[in-house]
C-alpha cells in the first residue's frame, strides 16, 4: 500500500505540472523545476532507512546529477525553433544527457568522488 501511494503521489505530481504547462508554460517550468521529486524521495528514503549516511549521499548524488541534466533544457528547444522534429530532437537531447551523466562520474570519479 505504501508503494502505491508513492506511485499515485508521483503521479499526481506529473499530471499538475502537465496541466499548468498548457495554461502557462513559464509556470508550469517552474513547478516542474522545483525539486519535489527529490524532495519526496528524500522524505521515503529517512521515512524508510532512518539512515542519515545515505540521505547524505543521495542529496549529494542528486546535486552531481542536475547538473549535467541542465544542458538538456538548452538543446532541445534550440532544435525544436530549428524545426527538428520532436521525437528525435527529444531523443538527442536524452541522448546527450546521459553522456554527459557518463562524463560526470567519470571526471568525478578523478576527483575522488564516487556516485
Amino acid at each position: 500500500m505504501y508503494f502505491v501511494l508513492k506511485v499515485v503521489l508521483s503521479a499526481i505530481i506529473v499530471a499538475t505540472v502537465s496541466v499548468i504547462a498548457k495554461r502557462s508554460p513559464a509556470f508550469g517550468a517552474l513547478v516542474a523545476s522545483l525539486p519535489l521529486v527529490s524532495i519526496l524521495g528524500m522524505l521515503w528514503l529517512w521515512r524508510d532507512t532512518h539512515d542519515t549516511e545515505r540521505l547524505a549521499a543521495h542529496a549529494q548524488a542528486t546535486f552531481w546529477y542536475v547538473l549535467p541534466s541542465l544542458p538538456m533544457f538548452l538543446l532541445l528547444p534550440l532544435m525544436l525553433r530549428a524545426g527538428v522534429p520532436f521525437a528525435l530532437a527529444m531523443t538527442i537531447s536524452i541522448i546527450a544527457t546521459v553522456l554527459l551523466y557518463l562524463g560526470m562520474v567519470l571526471v568525478l570519479k578523478r576527483f575522488g568522488i564516487m556516485l
